[in-house]
């Protein structure tokens, strides 16, 4: 849930702003007129996401488990290479999204289908992020109602956040909300990672514990665990300590993508994962800025 509410928050409002910037100029260029094929191009986006995340809950239940568990895995890491581009792609691309935002309204002029294109493509961008981020966060950290529910609650919040920021209501840094809301992202994304290996080593695809690549244990005659089980057994099995339907567990799936029973090939893709790609995101997002003090971000001149 708490995972859910992050990427609904996070990029319910990055849609939000788009759609006020977009508002905002048509209006302030007298052309509120293409305002209804503006809106349509945003239902279309939103309809379409709806769509693909049913396609992705309900498609996958005649296959055999092996291939839902390879199509999730695949999903899964396609979904963190979209999130870790998207987060970066903020981090240099927001101060000049305005300009690029008037631009594209510009080039399209009155055209109804060109308005209609850029409300579609500025939103569905976003429902495809936010709709395969949580589809692979329910598979890897379980938990369907608890995620909707703190989707619907981060969209609502990120609607009505946007709604006051365009209304002159509210003033936030936008810089720093997306720097430390992208870190957080990246925290998440690692787990969902880790998850989508485990299900790609379920399915036979990487070797693991479910194949004849893993070590035995020449003691009990299971797979083996700890270090003696590198790289292809189990890094850790702690369920009889932290129970895996329990609330600690919870927690940490949702927030670090720990889960009870962990490969060591899950553990080594996390690490490197967070190591690398955290590192160059903080090193980009938090470096410091000289001469170019902060000021409150706000959707430009015409908004309110």
């Amino acid at each position: 849930m708490i995972a859910a509410f992050l990427i609904g928050l996070r990029e319910g409002l990055e849609a939000s702003l788009v759609v006020g910037i977009l508002v905002a100029y048509l209006r302030k260029t007298g052309r509120s007129h293409a305002l209804p094929r503006l809106w349509a191009g945003v239902v279309l986006a939103v309809v379409g996401s709806l769509a693909l995340g049913a396609v992705l809950t309900f498609g996958a239940y005649g296959l055999t488990f092996q291939a839902q568990e390879a199509i999730g895995g695949l999903l899964s890491i396609l979904t963190v290479g979209l999130v870790t581009w998207m987060v970066f792609w903020m981090v240099g691309a927001a101060r000049g999204l305005t300009h690029d935002l008037h631009a594209q309204l510009d080039a399209a002029g009155d055209s109804a289908w060109g308005v209609v294109v850029i409300g579609f493509v500025s939103v569905a961008r976003e429902g495809l992020e936010t709709t395969l981020f949580l589809w692979s966060t329910v598979r890897s950290f379980g938990d369907g109602p608890g995620a909707v529910l703190g989707a619907v609650a981060g969209l609502l919040a990120a609607v009505g956040l946007g709604w006051a920021i365009y209304r002159g209501m509210v003033r936030i840094d936008l810089a720093v909300f997306f720097r430390w809301t992208g870190l957080a992202l990246v925290v998440v994304a690692a787990g969902v990672l880790a998850y989508g290996v485990h299900d790609l080593q379920e399915a036979g695809f990487l070797p693991g514990p479910f194949t004849t690549a893993a070590p035995i244990d020449p003691t009990t005659g299971a797979v083996a665990v700890g270090l003696g089980a590198w790289p292809f057994g189990w890094a850790f099995q702690v369920s009889d300590v932290v129970a895996p339907d329990g609330w600690l567990a919870a927690l940490l799936k949702g927030t670090v993508g720990f889960t009870p029973e962990m490969t060591w090939l899950e553990i080594t893709v996390w690490a490197l994962y967070l190591g690398v790609v955290g590192t160059v995101f903080v090193r980009r997002a938090f470096r410091p800025r000289p001469h170019t003090p902060s000021a409150p971000a706000r959707v430009p001149e015409g908004a309110a």
